[in-house]
């Protein structure tokens, strides 16, 4: 590879050898989303003259991440990490979270490093997020030649350019595995149910996902609402998309993050709708065997809903009044008693205390802090938004193929005990990563010592390893057999074990929310 060189349908790029490996960083995919291009689906780029200099990371999407501004609209690159030799090498497409709202592949955690250490060719990509790449204005007036689903295109954009392009950095076409956390894992979902990708990757590992973050273009409207609140705007200001400076509409979409469950308890936060891009909720597509022989390894933390369930602006119902309402607002009060029962230890008293109360008012009960692991609320959350649905992607891919592993990750460090986080929403990255050194590697393993960081990075990144090298993940990990079937548990002892989920299932049986 002369000077690191690579022909890609864009144009010739440039890399450079760092610490073993070769990487080409901020490799546009797609033609700047800016001007009249804000609002519409990523345009494939334009093909460049000369050499194009692949030596940093481009910005990432437009984004308020902990209170610091960030990224730029010009924000469609990816990158690739590639061991110095080989050929029609493994690859590993990463997706990274963060709600469909922040992040970026240049997040130190996702260097990819480890993997491609290991043999693989490694790609990431930033994509559109928040109000630019999620938010869906298409029903409002004034907005009929706007596009929804722009972040959505970006992926899918994304993963043709990769297909199309693999192969000369030394990646194989015919042995991608693609793999997100949290609104990355719900796009892998999505990538398993959007025609536009299908044959661009034989695998998918899905962690922490939320497969049911679809609404329709009406039930968008929900959110945006909150959003035109929060903006002090009517619809008559929706011209200001168009042409005003993108960080001040993330006053509105912070608004929007702190009121949504207020309005409709349990909606998720503005993410992909129903549309020709992804026809059918993704659950019901797979059901369905639009991902059919895709092998699939999808799981979910222990205790993800200690990351969402607050007393304050919470990301999810904190309170059995806000849950009734939710039950309420989605015409399945009836199944409500059956709900409250399997979470609470004293239902009876509680579905008690409910009689008589117009609706389930606010006295039925006592929003509870997340600082103790296993209350109600986070259990709620983690079944409702994580773990229901990751049961029902593997059953409805199960029958479309043999190939489906489940996984939980049980690890509860020193950090997790003192904070009551537990085993976390994330808390599995710094393992699955294989970096000891990021600062959130730092406050997960603080405390612990180095060989439980280091068993736990083998076993979780060691079988990610062998999943993307041989499409099957460890001999001792069998596949996904059904709601008694044994899955893989990480934790201080990584074991395979029965876990019975009949209970769970037949209690959340075919609830539907927020889809109308």
């Amino acid at each position: 590879m002369s000077e690191y060189l690579v022909n890609t349908s864009g144009g010739m790029v440039r890399g450079y050898l760092r610490d073993g490996l070769v990487e080409y960083r901020g490799i546009p995919y797609a033609q700047p989303p800016v001007g009249a291009l804000r609002f519409k689906r990523a345009r494939p780029v334009r093909p460049w003259s000369g050499i194009l200099d692949a030596k940093d990371y481009g910005p990432e999407a437009v984004q308020l991440d902990e209170g610091v501004f960030k990224g730029s609209e010009d924000c469609l690159t990816l990158s690739v990490v590639r061991p110095p030799e080989g050929d029609q090498l493994p690859v590993f497409v990463y997706i990274h979270g963060g709600g469909y709202n922040t992040g970026g592949c240049n997040v130190p955690l996702y260097s990819g490093h480890a993997f491609a250490r290991e043999g693989i060719v490694y790609v990431a990509f930033q994509y559109r997020l928040n109000v630019l790449g999620f938010y869906d204005f298409t029903t409002y007036p004034g907005c009929e030649d706007f596009e929804s689903n722009c972040g959505l295109s970006d992926q899918i954009l994304a993963m043709q350019w990769i297909h199309e392009n693999i192969a000369a950095f030394g990646g194989d076409p015919t042995r991608v595995t693609i793999c997100g956390e949290s609104a990355g894992g719900a796009s892998v979902i999505n990538m398993l149910a959007c025609p536009a990708v299908r044959g661009s990757f034989q695998q998918a590992i899905a962690e922490s996902a939320l497969p049911n973050c679809v609404v329709s273009h009406e039930m968008a409207r929900e959110d945006i609402d909150l959003f035109l609140e929060g903006m002090g705007w009517t619809e008559q200001d929706l011209g200001r998309l168009r042409t005003d400076d993108p960080f001040t509409f993330l006053k509105g979409n912070t608004y929007v993050a702190e009121t949504h469950q207020y309005k409709n308890p349990g909606i998720y936060l503005p993410g992909p709708v129903q549309d020709d891009l992804l026809p059918v909720r993704p659950i019901d597509a797979i059901r369905g065997g639009c991902a059919k022989g895709i092998r699939l390894i999808i799981g979910t933390n222990a205790q993800e809903g200690t990351t969402f369930v607050h007393p304050e602006k919470t990301g999810f119902p904190n309170s059995w009044s806000m849950i009734a309402a939710m039950f309420d607002k989605n015409n399945c009060i009836e199944q409500f008693p059956d709900i409250i029962r399997y979470y609470h230890p004293n239902a009876d008293a509680y579905l008690k205390a409910f009689d008589g109360q117009d609706k389930f008012g606010a006295a039925a009960s006592e929003a509870e802090p997340r600082e103790k692991v296993g209350l109600p609320f986070v259990n709620f959350a983690t079944d409702y938004a994580f773990l229901v649905p990751a049961v029902k992607v593997a059953d409805g891919q199960k029958s479309h193929c043999d190939d489906v592993w489940m996984y939980r990750y049980d690890l509860v460090t020193e950090s997790g005990k003192s904070t009551g986080l537990g085993a976390s929403h994330a808390f599995e990255l710094p393992a699955m990563f294989a970096d000891r050194d990021f600062h959130f590697s730092h406050f997960i393993f603080d405390g612990e010592s180095p060989e439980l960081q280091q068993q736990i990075t083998e076993e979780l990144h060691g079988d990610w390893v062998r999943f993307v090298k041989t499409g099957e993940p460890n001999p001792a990990w069998p596949r996904y057999s059904g709601h008694t079937g044994a899955i893989r548990i990480y934790d201080r002892t990584t074991r395979t074990e029965a876990v019975d989920l009949n209970r769970l299932m037949e209690a959340w049986g075919d609830l539907r929310f927020y889809e109308k």
